[in-house]
């Protein structure tokens, strides 16, 4: 339970509190304990104006809480309500609420009446408010016969409703037949009555069927009045006889059609009055009649309204004003106004009021002995009586109390005791109504109580003020204090605030704020203390708030929305659109810290805010989003002011979709002339809608219009009505009017026609008209159709003629045209230049002059002159007609020119022509004119060979263009030392007819540099230069360059050739090597493509192939060779790619070591079967060499014999052929030296040796004059297998 005390604050004070507590206990309320003793206190009942639903149970509510438990009783109209009388009425059980069930019998009317309960325990009695129960109530219209209603255009007309009368009054509103609302304006409305209003009728309102219905809520049920038929005629439709047949009063009302000022049809005349009473919503209305349709104002006279409560319904004839009040009496003026005049009506407001509590009466707790009071202030208008009841019994009948005084709206209570507890009742009324107010006094002592519950926990954000709860109880009233910690203090007024109610204020909280407070109550029947703990969080805060936004519609917008909290609070994110849900659309989604809204459409424009909740605060953000677009198209196209050349265009803006419009752009289109072919106009600013447009004649216009803003162009407008012009004569003549001729005896004159939008008018045609210029004819016109050239036949050659082409139509002429120069057809020049010279000015320019042809031999315009030459070198081999012969053109009337890019030392021909426009004119005779010498080019190549200790052999190719005949050549060269400085200078002339030159006596191993180039008479041409360097040591090869210096064809070292041969995971690299001997190289390869550096693999002596393996397969790598030392050089790159990784390799069979192997023992075998071959014929017999060389008759050949490794005589049983003159030699016909020394070159002239049947060797051979015997050589060679071998193949 919680002390209920005046809301003010109260800062510690230790001398202070007593005191103003005991002024709070005499004008306080205090809720008490249910455990204690306590009167009875009405907690609910019915309302006093209470309309049931007589088709359901009455249920009257009373429910009141008391110690003892209170019991309850009724009275109906005044008089006790014996409720177990009627077996209809119960009461629940522990309630004092009355059940009356007349669902199953009885009626609702039988219970109309007053009821009031009591509830009554051994401390007192509470009363109800008289409740006055009244069954709701549906009519229905009473039967009437409604006659069609007729009158004419521009009447006013008010159709009644007079709906009857319910309970609650019932809701009215005009429908028709179909149950459709029926349409409302400015001139036709619904009044407060119900009644229909026609400020004036057309003939669309003319209908059968205007209903009036009234619905009423309670019973939910709606009645409908009799369908009203109104028919509009127009007074020119009335023919004498349906007038003659009509009565004035047949005729809705007696005005007439016309114009008139306004006059009021609600409330009549000039004023009136209005009472309304305090808290109700006065309604204020004036309703007009006129034509046309007035329109209503209203003001205060002698104020202003107010401006949050007021408000204008129907159309502004109906004021509003909600929680009205005393200061809203006064005079309120409503003005009718239309074209021919003005109406006023003022309207006299006063507000009444029904009683209002001031200061209603409080419950009041006592202890023995105590003062106090109890006060019932109330006002209304009139101003209300009080009166008051004890236990519900008027005061002035009540047992006497001797503690109790009453002073008016006042009771004083002094020393009060046990007996003194009662209820009294505090009655203010007036003619508007009553207030009944219930409170106690209850006498108790009690020691105190704190109702807050023990050890709760309050968690505070930071900065924020702290409310620390301490709800007591006691009586007497007991004093508060408040502790921090267990051994501190009282807290002081400095930093806190204690609330008459026992709360504790911690203004501003911080994080030592944190801790455990404790709350100590006392009186004097004892103590209690309650401890509450305070916990103090971070605040929440939005650290990246989302951002305002302009997108386009159909583009994607994010808003962001980032959130920092206390780590022990959880938030929760929800974003809302102009303070309400997002809609349910699949276009927004919400992730994380981010709301994006796809696809955006116009409606999504507005404000988007992100909350973030936590338990103890929550923090928002907000953007709003503009949605932006190029405009909607303009409409309502309108065209007025409409003249021959002019007219108006209006239209009305589309939507600028929240980007202004800067402009309007207007296009037109010819449906006569174009049709389909929409052309620009104009174009005006954003802010005009109308544009004055200027017109061409004999033109069917229709308009359009496109609004801009930044964003773009709108789509065209609907285009407008067309407009055609009236024809006129053509205001303009062609353009572009020329007469050239096409051939010598004619001139044809062309000319720009004019369009169709230009004519003006129909038929239109050209009047062509000539003359010529320097003669006296007259001129000479042919009128022709609509084409754009014309042709003049039999005119003489190339003369001027003066041309006009003006237009004309059917209506008339255009105005003079202007008069050009044009010429008839040209012919080809008759004359050729005279009087060629020419002039050699150096070995590539020439000049040449020429006199001009007469002018009247051109035969046309002069356009220049065009030189004709070439070059007569070689043209004795070969056809004159195929000579290459360049052209140089000079414009106009020159007569030189030059003729540069000359070949020097050559014969040149030339001829010169006049050319027109028709073409050339004759050649002149050819003239004949030679360059000179000129310097040469340099020689084609220079290159050093045979490098050695002291020499160097240059060698080269005369100049490609020697441009005359070479007379010497020029060498300089120069040795360079370590640090690239250039030593002296050697000058050397070489005759022209060499091409090889060597230099001696140079020092070695040094480098030189060589400038050579050839000379003519004309001086000398451009070099070439080269570098090389003489050999360290004799046999080794020193000079070479490096591969970016000199320009000529050097033999340097240089590695050359790289070819690759890649495989799946390895690649055989091999190259061709010119330079010296002995060099080390390496193979540098990586990644193509990539930064990585190079790997560098060493070769293993100086050989010129590696394999690479470990590549990747199907990878692209790059590979170079270079070369170690000093003079190191490298190799230009090469890419190549392996192969990619297969499942299954095809293998080299030559690789394969079974392969070797079967090679070998086939080998060893064959070997084997040789040497079994040789035994079998050693011991079968011997070959008859020795008769063979005794045929030979050559006396230098001994017989060798076998014991000493010398040829001797041998034969074989089967066969005795002789032994022919040869020697073994290999399969390649060739024996080197290195392969045997048993070669029988040795012995003979080594003929090609031949094979018997039988394998055998069989050689003619003839031994040297002076023979040396042989030592450990035998004869057939037999024990070697490569000879063995050899002698198979």
């Amino acid at each position: 339970m919680q002390l209920k005390i005046m809301p003010k604050k109260k800062r510690l004070s230790a001398g202070r509190v007593p005191l103003i507590l005991f002024l709070c206990q005499m004008i306080s309320a205090l809720d008490v304990p249910l455990d204690l003793v306590q009167p009875p206190t009405i907690i609910q009942q019915s309302p006093k104006d209470y309309i049931i639903d007589p088709r359901e149970n009455i249920v009257i509510q009373c429910e009141a809480k008391g110690k003892p438990p209170p019991s309850f009783s009724w009275t109906r109209n005044g008089t006790h309500f014996d409720i177990d009388k009627d077996p209809l009425v119960t009461m629940k059980t522990g309630s004092g609420t009355l059940v009356i069930n007349i669902m199953s019998e009885g009626k609702a009317e039988t219970y109309e009446g007053v009821y009031q309960c009591t509830a009554r325990n051994e401390r007192g009695a509470a009363i109800s408010n008289n409740i006055v129960v009244r069954p709701s109530r549906s009519p229905l219209w009473t039967k009437e016969k409604l006659e069609p209603i007729t009158l004419r255009s521009g009447q006013s007309l008010v159709l009644p409703c007079r709906p009857p009368i319910g309970l609650p009054p019932a809701i009215i509103f005009w429908m028709d037949n179909s149950f459709q609302r029926l349409p409302q304006s400015e001139r036709v409305s619904q009044g407060l009555n119900g009644d229909l209003y026609f400020s004036n009728v057309l003939p669309e309102d003319s209908r059968e069927d205007y209903i009036c219905y009234a619905r009423f809520n309670h019973t939910q049920t709606i009645q409908q009045k009799q369908p009203i038929s109104v028919k509009v005629i127009l007074v020119d439709e009335l023919n004498d006889t349906i007038a003659a047949n009509l009565s004035d009063t047949e005729v809705y009302g007696a005005k007439s059609n016309r114009e008139r000022p306004p006059t009021f049809l609600t409330p009549e005349g000039n004023a009136s009055n209005k009472e309304e009473l305090r808290g109700n919503v006065l309604s204020l209305e004036c309703i007009a009649e006129g034509l046309p349709t007035p329109i209503i104002y209203w003001i205060k006279e002698d104020g202003t309204l107010p401006i949050n409560r007021t408000f204008y319904r129907n159309f502004q004839k109906t004021l509003q004003i909600i929680q009205v009040s005393e200061a809203d009496s006064g005079k309120y003026q409503c003005i009718a106004k239309n074209a021919l005049g003005v109406i006023h009506h003022t309207i006299s407001v006063t507000v009444k009021a029904a009683p209002y509590w001031i200061m209603a009466p409080q419950n009041l707790v006592l202890s023995p002995g105590e003062d106090g009071a109890l006060i019932c202030r109330a006002n209304g208008n009139p101003k209300p009586r009080i009166s008051w009841l004890s236990n519900g019994v008027p005061i002035e009948i009540a047992p006497d109390d001797p503690s109790r005084k009453i002073s008016g709206d006042t009771i004083i209570f002094s020393s009060v005791q046990e007996r003194s507890s009662a209820v009294y009742q505090c009655n203010a009324s007036n003619e508007y109504g009553y207030l009944l107010g219930n409170a106690f006094v209850n006498v108790l002592a009690e020691p105190p109580r704190i109702l807050t519950s023990a050890n709760t926990l309050y968690q505070v954000i930071a900065n924020r003020p702290a409310l620390l709860d301490c709800a007591f109880f006691g009586s007497p009233l007991p004093t508060i204090e408040w502790f921090k910690g267990t051994k501190g203090s009282a807290l002081r007024e400095d930093t806190y605030v204690l609330h008459e109610n026992g709360t504790l204020e911690i203004p501003v909280a911080q994080k030592d704020s944190t801790g455990t407070y404790t709350c100590v109550a006392r009186n004097k029947l004892g103590m209690a203390k309650n401890e509450v703990h305070l916990e103090i969080k971070d605040p929440t805060r939005i650290i990246k708030q989302p951002e305002y936004a302009v997108v386009q519609r159909g583009s994607t917008v994010s808003f962001e929305c980032k959130v920092k909290h206390d780590h022990t609070l959880i938030p929760t994110v929800i974003w809302l659109k102009d303070n309400g849900e997002l809609p349910s659309d699949g276009r927004f989604t919400i992730d994380k810290d981010h709301l994006v809204v796809a696809d955006v459409s116009d409606n999504d424009g507005g404000t988007y805010t992100c909350v973030a909740n936590t338990t103890l605060d929550n923090v928002s953000a907000s953007a709003v989003l503009s949605v932006v677009d190029v405009p909607n198209p303009p409409f309502d196209l309108e065209l007025t002011d409409q003249l021959d050349k002019s007219v108006q265009l209006s239209w009305t803006p589309g939507d600028d979709n929240n980007s202004p419009i800067t402009k309007f752009i207007i296009e037109y289109e010819d449906a006569m002339h174009e049709a389909g072919l929409w052309r620009h106009q104009t174009e005006v600013p954003g802010t005009q809608t109308t544009a004055q447009l200027k017109l061409s004649p004999y033109v069917n216009y229709s308009f359009r219009v496109m609004a801009e803003n930044s964003l773009g162009r709108s789509l065209p407008s609907e285009a407008s009505e067309q407009y055609l012009t009236k024809a006129a004569e053509p205001d303009k003549n062609p353009m572009t009017v020329e007469g050239l001729g096409s051939e010598p005896d004619n001139l044809v004159i062309t000319w720009q026609p004019l369009n169709g939008f230009e004519s003006n008018g129909p038929g239109l045609q050209y009047k062509v008209s000539w003359r010529q210029k320097d003669g006296d004819d007259e001129w000479t016109s042919v009128v022709v159709a609509n084409v754009s050239k014309y042709i003049v036949s039999g005119t003489p050659t190339f003369v001027p003629y003066l041309i006009k082409v003006q237009a004309l139509n059917d209506v008339g002429f255009a105005p003079e045209p202007a008069v050009v120069m044009g010429h008839s057809g040209e012919d080809l020049p008759m004359v050729a230049p005279g009087n060629v010279h020419v002039t050699v000015v150096n070995s590539t320019l020439a000049e040449v002059h020429w006199d001009p042809v007469p002018l009247k031999s051109v035969r046309g315009h002069l356009q220049g002159y065009r030189i004709y030459y070439w070059t007569d070198q070689n043209s004795s081999k070969r056809n004159r007609r195929h000579i290459e012969k360049k052209i140089l053109t000079f414009q106009g009337s020159k007569t030189h020119g030059m003729l540069p890019g000359l070949e020097p030392f050559s014969h040149y021909t030339l001829n010169i022509r006049v050319i027109n426009g028709k073409g050339e004119g004759p050649a002149s005779p050819d003239r004949v004119f030679h360059t000179p010498e000129g310097v040469p080019s340099a020689p084609s190549s220079l290159k050093i060979v045979n490098p050695t200790l002291d020499s160097l052999t240059l060698e080269w190719d005369p100049p490609s263009h020697p441009n005359g005949i070479l007379t010497e050549y020029t060498l300089k060269y120069q040795p360079i030392n370590s640090t690239h400085e250039l030593g002296p200078l050697v000058d050397l002339k070489i005759p022209a007819n060499k091409t090889r030159w060597t230099l001696k006596n140079l020092n070695f191993s040094t480098r030189y540099k060589f400038y050579f180039y050839a000379q003519t008479s004309a001086g000398s041409g451009s070099q070439i230069t080269e570098e090389a360097v003489t050999t360290v040591d004799e046999g080794k090869m020193a000079g070479y360059l490096p591969p970016d210096v000199g320009a000529g064809k050097a033999v340097n070292p240089r590695i050359s050739k790289l070819t690759v041969a890649a495989a799946e995971t390895y690649a055989n690299i091999s190259w061709e090597y010119e330079g010296p001997e002995h060099v080390n190289f390496y193979v540098e390869y990586g990644v193509a493509g990539s930064k990585e550096e190079w790997r560098k693999e060493i070769v293993n002596g100086s050989r010129s192939f590696f394999g690479l393996k470990g590549l990747m397969p199907g990878t692209a790598y790059k590979v170079r060779v270079g070369a170690e030392g000093d003079s190191g050089f490298v190799s230009s790159e090469d890419v190549f790619e392996t192969g990619p990784a297969m499942a299954s390799r095809q293998v080299d069979i030559a690789t394969q070591g079974w392969f070797i192997g079967l090679m070998c023992a086939v080998a060893l075998l064959i070997l084997i079967l040789l040497i079994v071959c040789f035994i079998r014929r050693n011991k079968g017999g011997k070959y008859p060499v020795k008769e063979k060389e005794d045929a030979h008759a050559d006396p230098e050949i001994q017989p060798m014999k076998e014991d000493d490794g010398t040829f001797g005589e041998y034969s074989d049983a089967e066969d005795h052929k002789p032994l022919k003159k040869g020697s073994r030699t290999p399969s390649d016909r060739t024996v080197k030296k290195e392969d045997s020394d048993d070669s029988l070159v040795d012995y003979g002239e080594g003929v090609n040796g031949q094979f018997n049947e039988d394998g055998s060797f069989i050689g003619q051979y003839s031994g040297k004059k002076e023979k040396e015997p042989a030592e450990g050589n035998e004869s057939s060679e037999a024990p070697s297998p490569v000879n063995a071998m050899n002698s198979f193949v």
